[in-house]
């Protein structure tokens, strides 16, 4: 079985085209939804990032604060480095749990991680796929979708790899910055490829 490793910055689509990859019957792993599973109530990571930043890191329930945290590793850089020398490891580990060949049928399935080509998740996967969006399109779309004022999303944009770094790294590039039929388009043709290039 083959890995096929989805990324993209903040706001490019991830999900959406993580689902039209699943309505095609592709199963698929999100970082994302792994990096919270590693750090719910009770686990090492959580008790150790509380002893680093203090337990007001953490909500009154005792899960973790996660727009704090995210407050202090934007504004303090070498924490962000902290944290993620913590958590990529531990991230990297259940990826390669989740991953598994013997729990898939499909000849491939999808990594969907924003951090695919910061961190080393990129050595799991067999090709890369880049969702692509103009800038303003991904700032519009994540405070549409979050909280984060305007200047929040800039600094994250600007944490991410570059667009133009991103693009020279991609296999193949899915423009997510189009109507949905034109992207659900673009997913059946490249799963088609896929079929046949892993099958």
């Amino acid at each position: 079985m083959k890995i096929a490793g989805l990324t993209g910055g903040i706001g490019s689509g991830k999900s959406t085209v993580a689902r039209l990859f699943g309505e095609l019957g592709v199963h698929w792993v999100d970082a994302d939804d792994v990096a919270r599973e590693v750090v719910e109530p009770g686990t090492p990571a959580l008790a150790r990032i509380a002893e680093h930043f203090g337990e007001e890191i953490l909500t009154p329930e005792g899960a973790l604060d996660r727009a704090q945290l995210r407050g202090i590793v934007f504004q303090e850089p070498e924490e962000r480095v902290w944290l993620e020398s913590l958590l990529h490891p531990i991230i990297r580990d259940e990826l390669i749990r989740q991953l598994n060949p013997e729990n898939y049928q499909l000849p491939y399935v999808l990594l969907v991680s924003p951090l695919l080509l910061e961190t080393d998740q990129h050595e799991l996967v067999d090709r890369i796929f880049v969702i692509d969006v103009p800038k303003d399109v991904q700032l519009e779309r994540t405070m549409a979708r979050d909280t984060n004022s305007r200047e929040q999303v800039e600094r994250i944009i600007a944490a991410q790899m570059s667009r133009e770094d991103r693009l020279a790294r991609a296999d193949e590039v899915i423009d997510n910055d189009r109507p949905l039929d034109d992207v659900t388009r673009q997913v059946r043709e490249l799963h088609e490829r896929l079929l046949v290039d892993f099958g």
